[in-house]
């Protein structure tokens, strides 16, 4: 067994499976649309904003939730973004775990040697 033709395989099985058809399919969409672009990067850098807030203080502001709340709310009713958000969150779920799979098969802690104490 090569491992290098193992890993053109699985790159292969993603390259074609749905979830990932599905998100280039709509981020052409978003790419032919500056509104909707522009709606997204909007919402990108709101989500930056939000976990910067979180990791510095706990949690999220008021007004950062707020603003993030209503941002989605108008997203929602945008079909060609609200679709490009869903893809990207499935295909993101399938490379998170796929990413576990193969950090459990190979078994190597890779927090190894970082002091998490404050």
């Amino acid at each position: 067994m090569n491992i290098y033709d193992k890993a053109h395989e699985l790159a292969r099985a993603l390259r074609d499976s749905s979830e990932v058809i599905e998100l280039k399919d709509a981020g052409k969409k978003i790419e032919n649309n500056d509104k909707n672009k522009i709606m997204l990067e909007d919402f990108r850098k709101i989500q930056i904003e939000a976990y910067t807030d979180q990791m510095k203080n706990g949690k999220m502001s008021p007004e950062l939730t707020e603003k993030l709340q209503n941002l989605a709310s108008i997203i929602s009713l945008n079909p060609d973004v609200s679709r490009y958000l869903q893809a990207e969150q499935r295909f993101g779920i399938i490379w998170e775990d796929i990413i576990k799979i193969l950090n459990d098969a190979v078994g190597v802690d890779l927090t190894f040697g970082m002091d998490n104490r404050e």
